[in-house]
């Protein structure tokens, strides 16, 4: 058993005792409805890591973009939490209830955080869960380092692509830690033959500001290593060979190749994403980034001034698309 570093440990406990603000996501509709999992697990050096997805290259919406386990809402009675662990069954064959978890590993909830606005128009709730093997008074115990493997083993290959990890305090780094302090360990990267194909000299993170919600909104960009260039401890788990549908390189629109996934080195994460797994960061660590970002957290506030203007409503026309005049009515509307 891995043993959570101090820093880890910590964050789980500010992730147990956060209290979000009141969400306007019961007030939705049920079509608008969706929640994501958050699933933190520690690897070998006791360093927590996070669950992610690279959705199949056939779907309608993010085809082929990473994505955290999730979706929408089934009815109206059920959780944030209900859908993003029914959601995570679906996709990447985590079960929904511990007592079908192998021993000695279970599901810790630990909080929400605020709902975020997708441009797809939906309200989606961030659920953080532990994956580990000790009781919830004992933070010092952590799960087996094969949990990866070992507890996400089934995939649907009509959604997910690919599952793989990161790690979860990157999210406030500019550089790419691992790599850093591999570097750092030696004279130079050149000391290492193959330096560049360990992910030496490649970046980890790119922003821009671009406009959305009437504001400026910081796009991140991170790249997760995997494969050659990744950690020694990665695992990138894939459908069966046989399962697996056509996907579109994500970095070659157009491009049909069946194992795309298999020659990248690395992931982009980015969007609603990655703008979540800040967040989520910033709220377990205690810290800012070391890029620019909006300091506001989810959009609540904007998707309660949407719905007081009548948008959100449960229908969706088909190309019903929110415009800069209805945020400008929204920004405008009194709470």
């Amino acid at each position: 058993m891995a043993t959570l570093t101090p820093a880890s440990a910590q964050a789980i406990a500010r992730l147990r005792a956060y209290r979000p603000p009141p969400t306007q996501w019961n007030n939705l509709p049920l079509s608008r409805r969706a929640a994501v999992l958050i699933l933190l697990f520690a690897d070998r050096a006791g360093d927590l890591r996070v669950v992610l997805t690279m959705r199949a290259g056939t779907l309608r919406t993010y085809a082929g973009q990473a994505a955290l386990p999730g979706g929408k809402s089934d009815t109206l009675t059920e959780t944030p939490f209900a859908t993003a662990r029914r959601e995570a069954y679906e996709e990447i064959g985590l079960p929904l209830h511990d007592a079908h978890l192998p021993s000695p590993f279970r599901v810790e909830h630990l909080c929400q955080l605020p709902s975020n606005l997708a441009r797809t128009e939906l309200g989606v709730r961030p659920c953080v869960a532990f994956l580990s093997t000790s009781s919830p008074s004992n933070a010092a115990s952590s799960p087996n380092p094969s949990a990866e493997s070992a507890l996400i083993p089934r995939l649907d290959p009509k959604e997910v692509a690919a599952v793989f990890t990161a790690p979860f305090h990157n999210f406030l780094r500019e550089k790419d830690e691992a790599a850093d302090n591999l570097a750092h360990s030696s004279a130079s990267a050149g000391d290492f033959p193959g330096a560049e194909a360990a992910g030496f000299k490649a970046e980890w993170y790119r922003g821009v500001w671009t406009d959305w919600h009437e504001s400026r909104w910081r796009m991140h960009n991170f790249y997760v290593p995997v494969g050659a260039a990744g950690n020694s401890s990665q695992t990138v788990v894939r459908p069966r060979k046989k399962a697996r549908p056509k996907i579109t390189h994500p970095t070659a629109p157009g491009e049909e190749e069946e194992d795309a996934l298999d020659r990248q080195t690395r992931f982009r994460v980015f969007g609603m994403t990655a703008r979540i797994l800040v967040d989520a960061a910033r709220v377990a660590y205690g810290e800012e980034p070391e890029f620019e970002h909006n300091a506001h957290h989810g959009d609540e506030d904007m998707i309660a001034r949407l719905l007081k203007t009548g948008r959100l409503a449960m229908e969706k026309r088909r190309g019903d698309e929110l415009t800069r005049a209805d945020f400008e009515k929204a920004a405008a509307a009194k709470l």
